[in-house]
C-alpha cells in the first residue's frame, strides 16, 4: 500500500511540474533548484551573499522565487504570473525591507527583463529594471539599475550558481 501511495504521489508531483502554463515554461530550466550568489559589491568585511529558491507553484500557473540575503538578514518572495488581461508575464516582490514591488517581464534570448515599480521604499526608489541571464555555463547573472529620487542609478551584480 505505502509503494502505491508513492507512486501516485510521485506522478502527482511530476504531472504538476508537467503542467507548467505554457507562457511560464521559459522558466523550467531556473525551477526546482537553489541558487546562490555573491554581489559584485561584496567585501570580507560586509559579505553580500543572496540565496534564492526557484519554483513553480499555484499547480504551474506561478513561479515562486524566495531569496534570503546573509542568512535572513534580508528576505523576498516573488511571484510571476501569466496575466491574460495584459498579454504580459505580471509579478510581485515582497521584502522584510518594508517594500513591496509589482512589475512586468519578458523573455529575450539569454533569459528576460523585468520592469518595476517600489511601493513604499525608504531609499527614494520608484523604479527597478533587472536583467537575468542563464549562462552557458550553467550559471545565471542578475543586472539591475534603480530609479532613485528621478535618477537612474547602478543597482546590484550578482553570478549564481545552482547549490541543489
Amino acid at each position: 500500500m505505502r509503494t502505491l501511495i508513492a507512486f501516485c504521489l510521485t506522478l502527482f508531483c511530476a504531472s504538476a511540474l508537467a503542467e507548467l502554463d505554457p507562457h511560464l515554461q521559459r522558466f523550467a530550466p531556473y525551477l526546482d533548484k537553489t541558487w546562490q550568489g555573491v554581489f559584485e559589491n561584496s567585501t570580507a568585511e560586509r559579505p553580500m551573499v543572496d540565496v534564492s529558491r526557484w519554483e513553480s507553484a499555484l499547480q504551474g500557473k506561478a513561479i515562486r522565487i524566495r531569496h534570503s540575503l546573509n542568512d535572513g538578514e534580508y528576505e523576498g518572495e516573488t511571484l510571476i504570473v501569466w496575466n491574460r488581461a495584459i498579454e504580459q508575464l505580471e509579478f510581485f516582490y515582497f521584502t522584510t525591507g518594508g517594500f513591496y514591488t509589482r512589475g512586468t517581464a519578458h523573455f529575450n534570448d539569454t533569459g528576460f527583463v523585468a520592469t518595476e515599480q517600489v511601493t513604499g521604499s525608504d531609499d527614494g526608489i520608484t523604479e527597478v529594471e533587472s536583467e537575468v541571464t542563464l549562462n552557458e555555463d550553467g550559471t545565471m547573472s542578475q543586472r539591475s539599475r534603480y530609479l532613485k529620487q528621478g535618477e537612474w542609478v547602478p543597482g546590484h551584480s550578482v553570478v549564481y550558481r545552482p547549490i541543489e
